[in-house]
């Protein structure tokens, strides 16, 4: 033990982060004041429009969700559904979520949501690592993914021993390791035929492991098309606010040969005593529930809340609605994409969805504070290059704003798909679990 709490503090905390200095934190207030204060500082933030993209948009959460479920203390502090006998709602609205995942994905099995896409994207890693033939410990990761998702998966490698290969896809053509991250569509918004490297995975006795837009899916060709091995992403834009970059619910679907080892859990349908339809938890595979030594996972937790949320969203606009969200984006990615064109913008990304990278010729930071006085925030990729994330809140207005700011002139607004790479498309895959419709009564 120790003798007093600042023995305890000096030997737990590191030297180089321990602060020993009395903190000037003033006298003290009561509860009044110290809102009044907080308003007051809380004032001089200023929320602009984000078009930074990297996995978090914009969306517009239904208001029927919004005060039924986000808004509702049954649905948003309910724990997780251990008993299914009072739970069958959660259940069957989890239940929704995975189909809806599977379906989307074309995948065999998804579990009912993760924590996020970056940590989501360590667990997939970590599957690979125990499912794969590979002799490998090297994981092969895309550089066109998120840098959050790369951030993360160094951190979570370094303990496991596992070295983690950033290249482009060309490199990932001739190198051995056990599993490999695409990101599809990429960060610079770049949709790509990843058939000739999901062989060449195939063939080294590789996982591939995709992480993958839902809205974008509704009109791309599925990962499970490729032959993907484990598909992960995030669920935010399904009607989930930003929220300060977080909580969202991540989403992992596996084809069958690796349910077994899918983290997390997973609500399956069963029968009851009176031989009636019903829902249960039905894999577990962290290690509070099984052995440890026989856990695939040590996930605590998952956003059954938000994960929901986004169920419910599919549910309200329906597989039409859906696509004609996605399309609108497009639309508008298309309609920017001509006037930068128009005034002598080079776009570093042949194709797209909802994202642009522009060469902006050594004058990113002109062009930043341009978008800042029109309170936009873009995502900065380096002196020569910036990135501009549509989503489903983007307008006509929006692009005319970029006009403004950027553009000296606007060309005629065509709604026309935009120039995505043709094998890559594909419409008719989508197919919805219907089994819920919370918008009707009794």
């Amino acid at each position: 033990g120790f003798s007093s709490m600042e023995s305890f503090v000096n030997e737990v905390i590191p030297e180089n982060i321990l602060n020993k200095k009395k903190i000037d934190i003033g006298e003290e207030k009561d509860e009044e004041s110290t809102l009044k204060e907080l308003r007051k500082i809380a004032l001089q933030n200023k929320v602009f429009k984000s078009f930074i993209g990297e996995g978090h948009y914009n969306t517009i959460t239904p208001k029927v969700i919004l005060r039924n479920v986000f808004e509702n203390p049954s649905w948003y502090t309910s724990y997780t559904p251990y008993q299914p006998e009072i739970s069958q709602g959660r259940l069957e609205a989890l239940i929704n979520f995975q189909t809806m995942i599977s379906d989307l994905t074309a995948m065999d099995i998804a579990n009912a949501s993760l924590l996020d896409e970056a940590t989501a994207a360590a667990e997939a890693m970590t599957l690979a690592k125990r499912s794969s033939k590979s002799k490998s410990n090297t994981f092969f990761v895309d550089n066109n993914c998120f840098k959050n998702t790369i951030n993360v998966l160094k951190t979570r490698a370094l303990p496991l021993g596992i070295k983690i290969k950033i290249g482009s896809i060309q490199e990932a053509n001739s190198c051995d390791y056990f599993g490999i991250l695409l990101q599809y569509p990429g960060s610079d918004g770049e949709l790509r035929n990843f058939e000739k490297i999901v062989s060449y995975a195939q063939k080294q006795n590789a996982l591939t492991v995709f992480a993958s837009d839902l809205l974008a899916l509704t009109l791309l060709k599925a990962p499970g098309e490729f032959n993907a091995d484990i598909v992960i992403g995030s669920s935010q834009r399904f009607g989930v606010p930003l929220g300060c970059g977080g909580p969202h619910a991540a989403f992992m679907a596996v084809n069958e040969n690796l349910k077994r080892s899918l983290p997390g859990r997973i609500v399956g349908a069963s029968i009851d005593s009176s031989g009636e339809l019903a829902y249960r938890l039905a894999l577990q595979t962290r290690e509070q529930h099984i052995r440890r030594e026989k856990a695939t996972s040590n996930i605590c937790t998952a956003q059954a809340l938000l994960a929901i949320m986004a169920g419910f969203y599919a549910v309200y606009h329906g597989p039409e609605g859906l696509k004609q969200i996605a399309k609108s984006v497009n639309d508008l990615t298309n309609l920017l994409a001509q006037n930068l064109k128009e005034n002598g913008f080079q776009l570093l990304n042949e194709s797209f969805f909802d994202t642009l990278t522009i060469s902006t010729r050594h004058k990113t930071k002109e062009i930043i504070d341009r978008a800042l006085s029109a309170e936009c925030n873009l995502r900065i990729i380096d002196e020569n290059s910036v990135g501009i994330s549509l989503d489903e809140t983007s307008t006509s207005e929006d692009v005319k704003n970029f006009r403004k700011q950027i553009i000296e002139h606007v060309v005629p607004y065509c709604k026309i798909l935009s120039e995505n790479k043709r094998e890559i498309l594909g419409l008719d895959h989508v197919y919805f679990y219907d089994g819920i419709n919370f918008l009707e009564g009794d």
